[in-house]
């Protein structure tokens, strides 16, 4: 035992004499652009976060307890390109540099700029990346409300909080969202589930928009959303955040304050953010459901208000050679569901009691509480980058409703059951995940990546109602992808992975006696109904990719084509229940093979002096596409009347692609146009020729900002106005609706100011300029005639503060 006692006292000693017997230099610098300016809270990283800083109002900087040696120094701010050299440090050393003003696409107006250019000039694939200014910017009702600017990109909504995100078409669990390494996993499948996802939380999302299964597996057949909280405090620095918002709709007012602190090379820090809003407008007083024609109290979608709350902390320490972060946090949120379109007849609705207060929730509602932690820990030994990242999480869901019998349950709800009769619904899942990946680089031309994921879920039920059962599901899976630059301009890249998946679903009994009748048509007796017997599948897959860049000095492309798999869901292989929010009873197919995917994807870009145009089609095919197919048949037994859908099959083709054009009219001046399309076709089955539910129509969006320079007091100011234009969608599948096009206004102004040497944020919006009626084709409301919400203002305030402890204290 003294042993081991002295050997950690050595251990935690010798670094330090080592050092101790070390001369340290400081860095001094100044950060300018045009007409030597100087550039305040400039981005100042050391060898990729040894040592971080940021400029203050001067433009200066100071890195202080420098060894002597080689380091590598980069300086990135908003809107230039981004600095990399070399330093040589032998002795104090001062530096002066200039950064270049770099031309903004309609995107990078609000994004990542050289590290959004690095992704797409080395990554083969279709992808975005952009930061949270983006987000204050154009913050929205949720996350993937936010993000449906973005080409390509759009939301499947059900109410003003709740959204799923769909790339190109594709949502649910065919799109991967990954929180700092680890998959988000909570109810996904579900339409009213939104993301538990704090959007103040998010530095950098990147968004793939091509197959993504080679690197993370089953589910990213159609792309990925890599949601990161990526920014590290400058060193010997504390500081924090303040944000606030407020929206005019659902009189939504909203906090979020960050708190972080760092000492030499650990560092800490924590978020807490409040949501509460109430019931939102829409521009009609009534809305037609089931042929009934029902009021609205002052155009208000009743009993749509929320609350939501989220919890954050993170700790971390950088080294020399390796880097490590925790993350944990916890979300809770109740949020309210349309009381006329929720299990109850709408004529029978108390509609006086949910017309009191626009921010009272009653029946019906649903609860959450999702807890994540996740750990992250890179090492850099030799020519080797090894990274493992390790995740728990819980999402436990309940949703609640008045009792109404339909079919054979009883009348009065019996107090024998575990439940209560107001329970609809409840879910509590357990995630646990873990992942090891190893990149070696033999040169600066060739690097080879393998690696393992793995994960483990348990998803257990409750509640009167029954819509999948309880399941537990296991999935890993190994790959290895090489990338080769063939010259400065030419990379290549070459992928492999094979994946392993099983799923046991449980048996599920109703809790109330059906009658049992013979093939005479008699009732013998009864008995409790089977809803799913039990069922054991395993899936294997081996999926893999090809692609190439081509970065020339004013064209470039990128092309990319492989094979990605999706194993079925639970819901897919044994849903046997109402499902209320589409307004569906929903009949899996056990069944169901993996879904397949071949999808090419191609990019080309040309790049001028003053305009940028670019092209991202894509091809695909699936020989074994799983959709939800509606039938004309309606369950008046167990399913409330609802219409019947069956989980099946059939041959898929899509194609489509996006592109954009963006012209610098001015220094000052920009403009751009973006558009998308995607058509998908049924190859095979009994809606042959069809093209599939839900399916985006043709859109394009138009932008013209305006970036005026307002003396030395104001920095980064922009007035943005969007015109947004969208298609009729009329290829639908019967007996779906067809919807048609609409044309919204959008305007976005916002600048910073200095404030006690603190630049404060502030960002206003008009969305829906006009309060135009207009309905959404991909969201479940519009299957009830509800159209969109109405006009509304956001402001968002962001204030900012930081001050210097220790040695960098000026």
């Amino acid at each position: 035992m003294k042993g081991l006692q002295w050997l950690f006292v050595l251990a935690f000693c010798l670094p330090h004499q080592s050092f101790s017997q070390h001369i340290y230099y400081s860095v001094r610098g100044q950060v300018t652009h045009e007409g030597q300016t100087p550039l305040t809270g400039a981005n100042v990283i050391l060898n990729s976060g040894e040592k971080t800083t940021i400029t203050d109002k001067d433009g200066k900087f100071v890195l202080a307890e420098m060894v002597a040696g080689k380091y590598i120094l980069e300086v990135s701010y908003l809107g230039y390109e981004k600095y990399t050299g070399t330093l040589n440090i032998v002795s104090d050393t001062s530096v002066v540099i200039m950064l270049k003003p770099q031309f903004q696409t309609l995107e990078e107006v609000a994004v990542v700029g050289e590290y959004s250019g690095m992704l797409k000039r080395e990554d083969p694939t279709s992808i975005e990346s952009v930061n949270k200014q983006y987000i204050k910017n154009y913050l929205s009702g949720n996350l993937m409300k936010t993000l449906d600017r973005l080409p390509g990109v759009s939301a499947i909504e059900i109410g003003s909080g709740q959204s799923k995100p769909l790339i190109r078409g594709l949502g649910f669990n065919r799109v991967v969202v990954v929180e700092n390494g680890i998959k988000h996993e909570g109810q996904q499948w579900g339409e009213e589930h939104g993301l538990e996802i704090d959007q103040y939380a998010i530095d950098r999302i990147e968004i793939i928009k091509s197959p993504a299964s080679l690197m993370y597996g089953s589910d990213a057949i159609g792309g990925v959303i890599n949601l990161k909280q990526i920014e590290i405090p400058a060193e010997n620095t504390f500081g924090g955040m303040l944000d606030m918002t407020g929206k005019s709709n659902n009189n939504l007012l909203g906090i979020s304050f960050n708190a972080y602190a760092r000492k030499n090379r650990a560092f800490v820090s924590g978020r807490y953010t409040m949501i509460d809003y109430a019931d939102y407008h829409i521009p009609a007083g009534s809305v037609d459901i089931y042929s009934y024609s029902i009021p609205l109290f002052r155009n208000r979608l009743r009993n749509t208000a929320g609350n939501e709350q989220y919890l954050h902390f993170s700790i971390g320490s950088i080294g020399k050679h390796f880097f490590n972060r925790l993350f944990i946090s916890n979300m809770k949120n109740k949020v309210g569901f349309f009381a006329n379109a929720h299990g109850l007849e709408p004529r029978n609705v108390d509609m006086s009691l949910h017309d009191k207060s626009a921010r009272d929730i009653h029946y019906p509602f649903q609860e959450v509480n999702h807890f994540k932690i996740s750990a992250k820990s890179t090492i850099n030994h030799g020519i080797n980058q090894i990274e493992a990242i390790f995740g728990y999480q819980n999402n436990f869901r309940q949703e609640w409703s008045q009792y109404v019998a339909h079919g054979y349950m009883p009348a009065v709800f019996p107090d024998s059951l575990s439940f209560p009769d107001v329970l609809e619904l409840q879910f509590d899942k357990d995630v646990y995940s873990g992942a090891l990946k190893n990149t070696i680089s033999f040169s600066d031309k060739f690097s080879l990546t393998t690696g393992f994921n793995s994960e483990l879920q348990k998803n257990c039920i409750d509640g009167r109602g029954f819509i999948i059962p309880g399941f537990r599901q296991f999935t890993m899976g190994v790959y290895m992808y090489d990338k080769f630059s063939l010259s400065e301009k030419i990379i290549l890249h070459a992928g492999l992975r094979y994946d392993f998946g099983n799923i046991e679903i449980k048996e599920y009994y109703d809790w109330f006696k059906s009658p049992v009748i013979n093939d005479h048509g008699d009732t013998t007796h009864y008995d409790y109904l089977q809803r799913t017997a039990g069922l054991n599948r395993r899936f294997t897959n081996i999926c893999w990719s090809v692609g190439i860049n081509y970065n020339g000095s004013v064209f470039s492309l990128k092309a990319n084509i492989g094979k990605s798999f999706r194993m079925p869901i639970a819901k897919e292989l044994a849903a046997n229940g109402v499902n209320y929010h589409h307004f569906s009873y929903e009949v899996g197919n056990p069944k169901l093979s993996s879904e397949v995917s071949y999808q090419f994807d191609l990019g080309l870009e040309w790049k001028l002096s003053r305009i940028v145009l670019g092209l991202s089609p894509f091809l695909g095919y699936f020989p074994n596409y799983i959709y939800l197919n509606p039938s004309y048949r309606h369950d008046y037994l167990y399913g409330a009347g609802h219409q019947i859908f069956y989980y099946t099959q059939s041959e898929v083709l899509r194609a489509g692609g996006e592109i954009h054009l963006h012209y610098n009219v001015l220094k000052q001046v920009k403009a751009g146009v973006v558009g998308e399309y995607v058509y998908s076709e049924q190859l095979s089955g009994e809606k042959k020729g069809f093209t599939l539910p839900f399916s985006p129509p043709a859109n394009v969006l138009l932008n013209l900002n305006y970036s005026p320079g307002i003396g030395k007091m104001f920095n980064e100011t922009y007035i943005s106005v969007d015109y947004k234009l969208v298609a009729a969608q009329n290829k639908i599948v019967p007996p779906e609706r067809k919807t048609k096009g609409s044309q919204i206004v959008n305007i976005s102004v916002g600048s910073k100011f200095e404030w006690k040497e603190q630049f404060v944020s502030v960002n206003f919006q008009v969305q829906n300029l006009f309060n135009s009626k207009y309905f959404n084709h991909t969201s479940y409301y519009r299957i009830i005639n509800v159209p969109e919400a109405g006009r509304n203002f956001i402001i968002n305030l962001s204030i900012p503060f930081e001050h210097q402890t220790g040695k960098n204290r000026k």
